[in-house]
């Protein structure tokens, strides 16, 4: 586990765009198993590629788009461990990931965006994708 004073402001990066944090494997499960909607769940990370392209991506993606999902939320991969593994089985069968975000739709995955589809681009290409699967899928 990370300490959480060094994960903090990589936290607020996305809380304070308007994510919510899911903690417990509970929070996950109790969110999808009845939501009607869009959420868009950011598997956030320590690494550069999260800090250089996937939040701001996000953020970038937020601020352009003129459809953006019902909820936003957010677990952190080495501290919130139950969450991000109850993420992680409901966005099988992509492998395990980090930086990595997850878009679902009445509680079923409709879209994901995997490390290796983070890496090497920037946060804006990263936001423009994402603009173009929130007009996609969250109208």
């Amino acid at each position: 586990m990370y300490p959480e004073e060094l994960i903090a402001p990589m936290r607020a990066e996305l809380t304070d765009a308007g994510f919510q944090e899911f903690r417990t494997s509970e929070d996950v499960e109790n969110h999808l198993k009845d939501h009607k909607g869009t959420t868009l769940i950011v598997i956030n990370s320590v690494c550069g590629c999260a800090a250089g392209a996937a939040r701001p991506g996000v953020r970038y993606a937020l601020d352009k788009s003129d459809s953006r999902p019902d909820v936003l939320a957010t677990v952190f991969a080495g501290n919130d461990k139950d969450a991000v593994q109850k993420v992680r089985e409901h966005h099988l069968p992509y492998p395990p990931s980090s930086p990595a975000m997850a878009l679902f739709k009445d509680g079923e995955l409709v879209h994901f965006i995997e490390r290796h589809h983070i890496e090497g681009r920037n946060a804006q290409m990263i936001g423009e994708h994402l603009v173009e699967v929130f007009d996609h899928f969250c109208k």
